[in-house]
């Protein structure tokens, strides 16, 4: 099963989606995700200008081989250009063989672990009566857990949280980075507030999940996660930022809270240390920037032997290749955590039909050969590129911060 066709299919259906399709001699075709948020057409010109040429004749079977010609036949390794880049053309070789094996890609992968995939949806507001309204919101629409983010007194703009009631927070609505503005004591003093009130409204049984965005220091994160503790978070993500990975022995020895990472993560050597160590519970490297189903079923296998389970990143900046394939990577591997999911909106779920479904705040992936999803190239070339960028944050005194 030789391939003969690689291209990129550059779309922009509310937000700029990049997909890779691969086709081969027996007509068989497989799709993957190459979308890096912000650096979109930094990871076209890597596959168009290295890699689909290499292709071209290659065994479309050999997904192992492939994945390692591309990994290690680059001498500049790694990195979220390239890692995004391979992981595309693994999903997609796939999404090939589940195809021609006439199997829904749990199946190939090794069959359910699970009947269903418990997902979290995200709820923001202004204030925490707007972000109260929220979670009653998904409660209704059946989640069982939610990611909760208010605005915090005194800071005019906080990412992760929409400008206004029912209004997603990305993208952004400038080709050039918006500037916002960070106070790290206005935050802790305020966000303890948020779950006190989530938990007085709506009891223990909801799990709630809160993203801190890799601004605090370790000894700041861990000062958050000891006073969040009597309101037994789900998990706490990103709070402080991961390249110094041994930042976390600091943060374990203050709380008892449950930590997520790595949804920029795009090997297993960023999570080595924070896995081994057991430094964190939950690690959300992406199949579509840790390059691919190959590559983060090592992650997934490394991390069981620590008992840390998964915990997919599952964003709108990620295609519904990507969710399709991760729910299929859900529905097998066996230290399932938690899915994120924020819906996309009705013009990208027409640019790219799916066969997963929601219901009862779970998804299935559905009985499709391959992944799932497919993309209609015909809506897709309606809607041309835009360039867009997340924002950046500063201090109140001007000094640039993480976000």
């Amino acid at each position: 099963m030789k391939i003969v066709e690689a291209r990129v299919i550059v779309t922009c259906p509310g937000r700029n989606l990049i997909t890779l399709k691969i086709v081969t001699d027996e007509g068989v075709y497989g799709i993957g995700d190459a979308t890096l948020n912000g650096r979109e057409m930094a990871v076209v010109a890597y596959l168009e200008e290295h890699v689909l040429p290499a292709l071209i004749g290659r065994d479309a079977r050999r997904i192992e081989d492939i994945w390692q010609y591309l990994y290690r036949g680059a001498y500049w390794r790694r990195g979220p250009v390239t890692m995004t880049a391979i992981a595309a053309v693994d999903v997609a070789l796939w999404d090939i063989k589940a195809k021609a094996a006439n199997m829904p890609l749990y199946q190939l992968l090794g069959g359910k672990s699970r009947e269903r995939v418990m997902v979290y949806g995200h709820a923001t507001g202004k204030d925490i009566e707007g972000c109260l309204a929220e979670v009653a919101r998904h409660v209704e629409l059946g989640y069982k857990a939610v990611r909760v983010q208010c605005g915090i007194p005194g800071i005019a703009t906080t990412y992760g949280v929409a400008k206004r009631s029912g209004e997603r927070y990305e993208p952004a609505d400038s080709d050039l980075p918006a500037e916002h503005v960070w106070d790290t004591a206005k935050y802790l003093n305020h966000v303890p507030k948020l779950f006190a009130a989530v938990r007085e409204r709506f009891g223990d049984d909801l799990h709630i999940l809160h993203d801190v965005h890799h601004r605090l220091t370790p000894i700041e994160a861990g000062r958050l996660g000891k006073a969040v503790e009597p309101f037994n978070l789900f998990w706490l993500e990103d709070c402080t930022p991961a390249e110094n990975q041994e930042a976390f022995r600091l943060i374990r020895q203050h709380t008892t809270t449950p930590l997520a990472v790595g949804e920029v993560f795009n090997s297993i050597h960023d999570c080595r240390e924070l896995i081994q160590e057991q430094l964190i519970d939950y690690i959300r490297a992406t199949l579509v920037h840790a390059g691919g189903i190959t590559h983060v079923r090592r992650i997934a296998d490394f991390a069981a032997l620590y008992q840390v389970r998964t915990g997919f990143h599952g964003a709108t900046d990620l295609s519904p290749v990507t969710m399709g394939a991760a729910l299929h990577f859900d529905t097998w591997v066996p230290n399932f955590g938690i899915q994120e999911h924020m819906p996309h909106d009705p013009l990208t779920d027409d640019v790219f039909p799916h066969a997963y479904r929601f219901e009862d705040g779970h998804f299935t992936p559905g009985e499709t050969p391959g992944h799932g999803v497919d993309i209609n190239e015909e809506l897709a070339a309606r809607y041309p590129y835009k360039r867009a960028s997340l924002p950046v944050n500063r201090l109140e005194d001007g000094t640039l911060w993480h976000w």
